[in-house]
């Protein structure tokens, strides 16, 4: 029997032993993550080999075999923050409410939304600029580090320095479910910018500055719907039963299900992000070890990988002989001999 390959592999990653991804815990040989949307798999073998050598010419007499390794290979189109985490080695934290995620959020809001209003105590004069945003912003009011920035701009250009907003732990929406931040500005230099007791303020005179939006730099507390990954230097990839499942087809056209198998293979914590705007999309490399294990059905000897190619009933070379059970006719057309367990019922059935 021969047979060609062109199709790709579903891939399925067992668990080893115990482990958690994410909030998810799994137990010895459960099924992890199924990879579905791959682009390239392979399977390559190699060793190395090393020669005795001499007589005239210096020719290689005996060879010697030895460290056979094996690699799986594979490219997927789409990835799962499980996925990267598997690839990565790296933890894997879903938002809660007593655990947030902090997401990076910027939103220019035009100048027509802006409400400006001015207030004067005595010599100074201060400036009060509200500015509504589509998401809360995270403005606590016992942390001594900002986390917002307000920047006036221009036709498209920053023109100001970043004002720091009023922070506020509870910012309830507006009747059109907005999240006002205001800023407050002073026209003479007083030294509350920075002073802990005074936050909100910042010197410069908003009135004095023609802009036509604003660019509120910002921090948004995710509670839901979020995860986070996180790559630490002491967390790698790791180790997995694989099954690989596809087809081969053989000189007659058929496809076989075929399954590569690796008890034991440990993922390459290598990857790379390619960002870009053109071309093709990135895709993701998974680059499998196989170490010697036992397969799951089979404890008699350790295996680095096996390959089952399974030959079903379609594919077999079936053929039709004599039968001492006599002579049927099948539809209308007599003296065809059949093996008596051959025949279908509906065979049977005509012939009484």
């Amino acid at each position: 029997m021969k047979f060609g390959v062109r199709e790709i592999c579903d891939v399925v990653l067992r668990a080893k032993n115990r482990m958690q991804v994410g909030n998810k815990i799994f137990y010895k040989n459960e099924p992890v993550i199924y990879f579905d949307t791959l682009k390239t798999s392979s399977l390559e073998g190699a060793a190395t080999t090393v020669y005795a050598n001499g007589g005239r010419g210096n020719a290689r007499l005996v060879a010697w075999e030895g460290e056979r390794t094996i690699t799986f290979t594979m490219e997927d189109a789409l990835i799962s923050p499980e996925g990267f985490m598997i690839l990565s080695g790296a933890g894997l934290v879903t938002a809660t409410a007593g655990k947030p995620i902090y997401q990076h959020v910027t939103e220019t809001v035009d100048a027509s939304d802006v409400v400006k209003s001015t207030a004067t105590d005595g010599n100074n004069t201060s400036s009060t600029v509200s500015i509504p945003l589509s998401q809360m912003p995270y403005l606590p009011s016992n942390k001594g580090e900002n986390f917002a920035y307000v920047m006036f701009m221009r036709d498209g250009t920053i023109v100001t320095e970043p004002y720091i907003p009023v922070h506020n732990d509870d910012i309830e929406p507006d009747e059109n479910g907005k999240y006002v931040i205001t800023v407050t500005a002073h026209d003479c230099y007083d030294d509350m910018h920075d002073g802990a007791d005074n936050p909100g303020y910042i010197v410069g005179q908003i009135d004095d500055v023609k802009f036509d939006s604003v660019l509120v730099d910002f921090y948004v507390a995710r509670t839901a719907a979020a995860q986070q990954i996180e790559i630490t230097p002491d967390k790698f990839g790791g180790n997995f039963y694989l099954e690989a499942s596809t087809l081969f087809r053989n000189e007659a056209g058929v496809d076989m299900p075929a399954e590569f198998v690796i008890p034991n293979c440990k993922i390459q914590s290598n990857f790379t992000f390619t960002m870009a705007s053109t071309g093709d999309p990135s895709s993701f490399t998974f680059t499998m070890d196989a170490f010697p294990d036992y397969t799951r059905f089979d404890h008699s000897k350790k295996v680095l990988a096996i390959v089952q190619i399974i030959e079903e009933e379609s594919s077999l070379d079936v053929h039709r002989g004599a039968t001492p059970n006599g002579v049927y006719a099948v539809d209308g057309i007599e003296g065809v001999e059949f093996h008596e367990d051959l025949l279908s019922d509906r065979i049977k059935a005509a012939n009484g």
